[in-house]
């Protein structure tokens, strides 16, 4: 074990000796006291604050953490691997002792954080601090599932709906650490004209000695008069401007205040995190390795104990039986439960479109009856939308028999599925595809029209969705223009979204702001585009959109209050939180599983690869014995149904009652796909 006394220390910096620490973990010299740097090559990306190492705050005043204490280490030393820092923080009523251990650990600092309270009382309204600070105020941050570079279109659509972030004046925006599907905050900043970033992941973890029942760590980013940190908390939250709130509701947070902890004689608190510093190669892809690092962390890839692959196709077939309904004038998929005005809802979140490709492949899963005529009978209604130059209508009102509304999120994604349908009902000589055809052709020639127009300006991602079935159409009816129209579309969304300066948004029909069914549209675009040409740019596109969509998925089990999830002992890794104004958990992510698989096999990924086993199997789970699931997980301190008056119920409820299709379709969809493939998950 190895001492270095503080006053060799400095003589150590003022004669400029190469100092005995590791490449990336840096002692820096600052006005004679000793500060931390994490280093990325000759350049330090994070360092501990001016102030001192450590921070902590012994009152509580005006709502807020006060009276702050910081201290330097006076220690320095090496155990092996380990460089270790030592501190104490001498108060009145005794003293904290202090230590930091840190290792460099695959390309990242382990840090171990222990606070041990030596004194003879208890300390009533004590705050710990995690800080590391970035040496630049404007910096754009990347929280997973919660942030993305500051959702300006979020704020732009309803400031009050969403966290945002300016990340130019004095900010804080601190969430629960069970709210981050994958747990760091990072952030991404330009210096001259190169691109940096920092990240610090989190082992999340609920306060010892939290004030309240189930207080947890917080996770995020402030920013100070001239540089920014990334910051843990031992429990105070707050965002927008508003200290001591959680986004608890749709369109508001709800109050969550006094989240001090009170420390009692021979307490001992530690906290595990990690330190990550990179370059970035170009703007906008500064969140992507510590994504990368996240899912090396937590390797969500277990699936012995969730459910079975055929089991869960088998349950889903059964429910989409149930929902099966047919009279002279029509046949479908009913998208709502019995207490609903029943409808068939093409595309997002009816998708009654979806089982007339997916049962197509999934026969096998129910030897003893034969889905043709409900394939057939299905899509033949379907196409009887009415066609105008705004497309076509995605609702059937059965007791009207009117149909009604569009959008383009469901009119792509209905494409989609008739465009696979055709595909697949081309093999089979019980299956007549002609009506279908013609549907789509009509849709293709409408829409492939509006995006050759040089005058199309979306409003959002939402029509990345039709860039599949429009390639789709052109291999179908061997027509140039609609494929023409579909990589312009994916150049577009390509120049408007890398950069992250917008990030992908408006997916979501029930939110206008940075989402992952935004991001998924993009994603399956470009990927699209890459099988239809081979040409590599639109690979590395779908790799920036398949991230920005997989960082809403959960890598690590949430540990869960009682209630209806730990009653079944909810596992929430490969789950997905929907967007950053919905924060709770639901099954979407099973849709796009398929094509997670396949970047693992166009990158050799292996990770992807298992990542998507898991997405599948894991959203199995909470299926009841007719087939059916609800919609919404609640994970976090967030509810859009049931009694959502007290902020410190929400966190383990679960929204049974709510059972649109697409909960059903999603995974007969995702099941087809991975039939096509060849890939059996069991």
């Amino acid at each position: 074990m190895k001492y270095l006394p503080l006053y060799l220390l400095i003589l150590l910096f003022t004669l400029g000796i190469t100092s005995v620490f590791s490449q990336n973990i840096k002692i820096l010299k600052q006005n004679e006291q000793i500060q931390i740097g994490i280093s990325q090559g000759n350049k330090t990306l994070l360092s501990s604050p001016s102030e001192g190492l450590w921070s902590i705050a012994t009152s509580w005043e005006n709502e807020w953490p006060s009276n702050w204490q910081h201290v330097h280490p006076d220690t320095i030393l090496k155990d092996g691997k380990w460089t270790i820092l030592k501190g104490t923080l001498n108060l009145a009523e005794g003293k904290f002792l202090l230590i930091d251990s840190y290792l460099e650990e695959g390309g990242k600092v382990k840090c171990i954080r222990r606070y041990e309270w030596q004194g003879k009382k208890t300390l009533e309204t004590v705050t710990l601090a995690i800080r590391w600070a970035i040496p630049q105020k404007e910096v754009k941050p990347f929280l997973p599932g919660i942030l993305y570079y500051g959702n300006p279109s979020g704020k732009k659509n309803g400031e009050n709906n969403v966290p945002w972030f300016n990340g130019v004046d004095l900010e804080e925006a601190l969430f629960e650490e069970h709210r981050f599907p994958m747990p760091f905050a990072s952030a991404e900043w330009k210096e001259n004209a190169d691109y940096y970033g920092a990240a610090l992941h989190v082992i999340p973890s609920p306060v010892y000695r939290g004030n309240h029942f189930d207080q947890w760590w917080s996770l995020g980013l402030i920013t100070k008069e001239k540089h920014a940190e990334l910051t843990l908390l031992s429990g105070p939250v707050g965002y927008n401007g508003q200290r001591n709130q959680v986004k608890a509701l749709q369109e508001k947070g709800l109050p969550y205040a006094n989240t001090f902890i009170k420390v009692t004689p021979g307490t001992i608190i530690e906290k595990t995190y990690y330190l990550e510093t990179y370059n970035v190669p170009e703007k906008g892809a500064g969140f992507q390795q510590p994504m990368k690092t996240s899912v090396e962390l937590f390797k969500p890839f277990y699936t012995d104990d969730l459910p079975r692959y055929e089991d869960i196709i088998s349950q889903k077939i059964k429910f989409a039986r149930s929902r099966w309904v047919q009279q002279k004038d029509y046949a479908g998929f009913n998208m709502y439960p019995d207490y609903r005005n029943p409808q068939i809802v093409l595309g997002w979140a009816g998708q009654g479109e979806a089982p007339g490709f997916a049962l197509q492949e999934l026969g096998k899963y129910s030897p003893n009856e034969s889905f043709t005529k409900m394939v057939q009978s299905s899509l033949d209604h379907i196409c009887n939308s009415p066609i105008d130059s705004n497309g076509f209508c995605v609702i059937y009102d059965i007791k009207t028999g009117k149909w009604s509304g569009k959008d383009p999120v469901s009119q792509g994604q209905a494409m989609n599925s008739i465009a696979l349908a055709i595909l697949e009902g081309r093999k089979n000589k019980e299956l007549n595809t002609l009506l279908w055809e013609n549907f789509l052709l009509k849709a293709a020639d409408v829409f492939s029209n509006r995006i050759l127009n040089p005058t199309w300006t979306p409003v959002n991602t939402a029509e990345a969705f039709f860039i599949a079935p429009l390639i789709s159409a052109s291999t179908i009816f061997n027509n140039e223009k609609y494929g023409r129209a579909a990589l312009k579309a994916a150049d577009y969304y390509a120049g408007r979204h890398l950069d992250m300066d917008e990030p992908y948004w408006g997916g979501t029909l029930d939110a206008t702001c940075e989402d992952k069914e935004g991001a998924w549209g993009a994603f399956q675009g470009f990927l699209a585009a890459f099988e239809f040409t081979n040409n590599t740019k639109y690979l590395k596109w779908a790799k920036h959109a398949c991230d920005v969509t997989l960082s809403y998925t959960v890598v690590w089990d949430i540990p869960l209050p009682a209630g209806r999830l730990a009653d079944h002992r909810f596992r929430t890794r490969g789950w997905t939180g929907v967007s950053a104004q919905n924060q709770h958990l639901d099954v979407y992510g099973v849709v796009f599983a398929p094509s997670v698989y396949k970047m693992g096999i166009y990158l050799a990924d292996e990770n992807l690869k298992k990542l998507a086993k898991t997405m599948f199997l894991s959203c199995g789970q909470m299926i009841d014995p007719s087939g059916s699931q609800g919609e919404q997980f609640q994970e976090t301190n967030f509810a859009q149904h049931g009694d959502m008056s007290d902020v410190m119920k929400l966190r383990g409820g679960y929204s049974e009652r709510w059972t649109v299709f697409w909960i059903c379709a999603h995974f007969l969809h995702a099941a087809a796909q991975f039939e096509q493939m060849g890939i059996y998950l069991d």
